[in-house]
């Protein structure tokens, strides 16, 4: 029988898949109060112990507001880390939880009609969801609306893939309204095809591609390998791109409340040049990032890989 490449058989790994699920379900089930509690308790833990989040989060402020005082930047590091762990608990229960049910959380809804009308024109839409508010909701929220392809980075281990595969299909989004792409191979064939039929696709456009995918432009000032997909797409295809986001407004004993966002991306974003195209696109992340630092991912080492000849060393390499 084959084996993945962590060493499990198909069949152990679906059966180690399912038994994450059903702990993720019990966890989502406990009140909204108390998911917020361990959420502050494992954000309190990270700064104790100055675990990775805490390191990455605390440099990644360095970087992007150097101009920040001591006591603002300890201020911003505790509220990106409550919020970070929040979230993580919060998404266990929106992966687990009836979708019909976690599109309540939706309290607000702005430029929707730009994503019906960019469907409507029948070019295809790339729907570009940088990490800022909950990207899981997004995806919940454009499925119930469309059908449309998710390009993921796969996790390093078996498990964990098909753990997310199972808790991105559960609950209400079905195979026929989402589909997965895995970020390797032939994927980009598959997002062009998609598009070149009229599709939407979603793509997270601030991680940071592998060497050869992508440019380098500022992102907060400092120099950021970006990925070149987005605008190769938005220019072959003529597909439209639009960046979609949700944001916390409100936080409270009851439930989360979030406003659901769609924004025109800038012509830009599908320039023949693609040094053009990466620094519209980090334009545009950071401004949506800047409307809440704390509700943006930087406990995520965006800026590893450095220019070729700049000197700079790997500003993580001791995080």
């Amino acid at each position: 029988m084959a084996s993945t490449r962590a060493g499990y058989t198909p069949a152990m790994t679906e059966l180690l898949a399912r038994l994450l699920f059903f702990c993720a379900a019990a966890l989502g089930r406990l009140p909204w109060s108390w998911l917020m509690a361990l959420g502050d308790g494992l954000a309190a833990l990270w700064r104790r112990l100055d675990a990775r989040e805490s390191r990455v989060a605390r440099r990644n402020l360095e970087l992007a507001y150097p101009g920040l005082l001591a006591g603002e930047r300890v201020q911003w590091h505790r509220a990106i880390l409550r919020t970070t762990a929040r979230q993580a608990l919060e998404t266990l229960r929106l992966w687990t939880r009836p979708h019909r049910d976690n599109l309540q959380l939706i309290r607000e809804s702005h430029g929707t009609g730009l994503l019906d009308a960019a469907i409507a024109a029948g070019r295809g839409v790339i729907v570009a969801a940088p990490h800022h508010g909950n990207w899981e909701l997004l995806n919940q929220w454009l499925a119930a609306r469309t059908p449309l392809a998710i390009l993921y980075r796969p996790p390093e281990s078996a498990v964990g893939e098909a753990f997310l595969n199972r808790v991105r299909a559960a609950s209400g989004a079905s195979a026929d309204r989402v589909t997965q792409i895995r970020a390797e191979g032939p994927a980009v064939r598959q997002l062009f095809k998609r598009l070149g039929a009229g599709g939407v696709v979603g793509i997270l456009p601030d991680q940071q591609p592998k060497a050869g995918d992508g440019e380098f432009a500022p992102f907060f000032g400092v120099e950021a390998f970006t990925m070149t997909l987005v605008g190769r797409l938005a220019q072959r295809t003529g597909a439209t791109v639009l960046f979609a986001w949700c944001e916390r407004i409100d936080t409270h004993a009851g439930a989360p409340g979030f406003a659901l966002h769609v924004d025109a991306a800038p012509a830009a974003i599908a320039d023949p040049d693609p040094k053009v195209a990466v620094a519209a696109l980090n334009q545009a992340v950071e401004h949506i990032a800047r409307r809440d630092p704390a509700q943006y991912q930087w406990t995520y080492k965006r800026y590893t890989l450095r220019p070729d000849g700049s000197g700079e060393r790997n500003p993580y390499a001791s995080s």
